[in-house]
């Protein structure tokens, strides 16, 4: 029995240490798609920071990436610049992967 419940604790911490990646590469992906839209906005460093605590928070509203997607789309739109989901989505995916690269 010793050896089974090894092997759970085993899978137990596997799952926890890939949960916690995951939450790291997402963190980092919404980073840079915060700066993305922090340009097209034209904030300075200090507002870009601020920004990008926002769209990290905007992440834990509801599971999935729509409340990201819905919470950038919404601040370009107020300030007059137009963009697709398609447009956001392609940026967000290349977030994803210069996010996981960083952790390689």
């Amino acid at each position: 029995m010793g050896k089974f419940e090894d092997r759970e604790k085993s899978f137990e911490k596997k799952f926890a240490n890939d949960q916690e990646f995951q939450f790291k590469i997402n963190a980092r992906r919404n980073k840079y798609l915060a700066e993305w839209v922090a340009k097209k906005l034209h904030k300075n460093e200090e507002q870009t920071k601020d920004y990008i605590q926002e769209v990290i928070k905007a992440d834990f509203q509801e599971p999935g990436d729509q409340d990201v997607i819905k919470k950038v789309k919404g601040d370009l739109t107020a300030n007059g610049l137009s963009t697709t989901d398609n447009e956001i989505n392609k940026t967000l995916l290349e977030c994803f992967e210069r996010a996981k690269q960083d952790f390689s």
